[in-house]
């Protein structure tokens, strides 16, 4: 009767929700797994140009041009040192200025929040940018993927809004203890502020996973380019000659530019999707304490 009484429950409401949910999930899913399954697709049943769910043949061979092309591999060392480098140095810098802002008795506060907001909702343009960035000696440098993104005004704002919620005793009682305003941050603040640094660290790395745009501006070294813009390139260029006489080498039959394509895509996308689950359990939470509590 209990089980009866369960089903009866389920309204159409419920009903119409979950098959809606159903949709959006297929929707969010299927173009990663039509991705990975032509990368997967062997060169013969990728040459006929047909789709399936599942491919007749499985190969590697994409895979394998992919990761022998020098190219691509280095800048995937690139794109890697810049998503470590780059996501360490925003959360420490941002993080040291949210620590100030958070402290009503700082001089100047009200201006220098004004200011912040100024930058959020404008910005210099594309050709003063380009300019600032030359005459600081950041065009094609390495550092250009760093040092302008070591701020956000948004994440300031997140870092404050949890950096409010840790009790003033406790830094209080530290201070009595003898500890500067850094000791105070760093051995006190930051070490309980694991959540929304994690959050802050996973929009960081995302960012700079992901961005090509500043590679294609601000590089012009073929040694620096990062994976994503080396991608944008082979998509965007059709720059595909020297990938697909490797695979003539090596397998003996042209090899479509779309499952190269496709492959380049699932090693570009892979690692930030298997470094997200890890730390999911921090976002909603860090996310969440810093705009109630804020």
């Amino acid at each position: 009767m209990e089980r009866r009484a369960r089903f009866r429950r389920i309204g159409g409401f419920e009903v119409c929700n979950t098959l809606l949910m159903l949709g959006v999930c297929f929707l969010t899913l299927y173009p990663m797994w039509f991705v990975l399954m032509n990368s997967l697709n062997a060169p013969e049943q990728a040459m006929l140009g047909t789709v399936n769910l599942i491919p007749e043949k499985w190969s590697l061979a994409s895979y394998s041009v992919v990761f022998n092309d020098k190219t691509l591999m280095h800048g995937f060392v690139v794109t890697t040192l810049r998503t470590v480098i780059g996501s360490a140095a925003h959360v420490l810098f941002t993080a040291i200025v949210a620590y100030g802002m958070s402290k009503t008795t700082l001089i100047g506060r009200k201006v220098y929040m004004k200011i912040a907001l100024i930058t959020m909702l404008f910005s210099g343009g594309l050709i003063p940018t380009f300019i600032l960035m030359t005459k600081l000696g950041l065009y094609d440098n390495f550092w250009v993927f760093v040092i302008p993104g070591m701020y956000s005004f948004f994440n300031m704002v997140i870092f404050m809004s949890f950096f409010r919620t840790i009790p003033d005793s406790l830094e209080e009682s530290a201070k009595v203890d003898g500890a500067s305003d850094y000791g105070v941050l760093f051995r006190i603040v930051l070490p309980n502020s694991m959540a929304v640094i994690a959050t802050i660290s996973l929009f960081s790395a995302v960012y700079h996973w992901n961005d090509y745009y500043q590679g294609v501006i601000y590089i012009r070294s073929q040694e620096l380019l990062p994976m994503q813009t080396i991608l944008y390139k082979i998509i965007a260029e059709n720059s595909m000659s020297f990938m697909q006489q490797q695979a003539m080498a090596q397998f003996g039959a042209r090899l479509p530019g779309n499952s190269i394509k496709f492959a380049s895509m699932m090693v570009a996308t892979l690692p930030i999707l298997l470094f997200y689950p890890f730390i999911q359990r921090y976002l909603v939470k860090g996310v969440m304490i810093g705009a109630i509590k804020g």
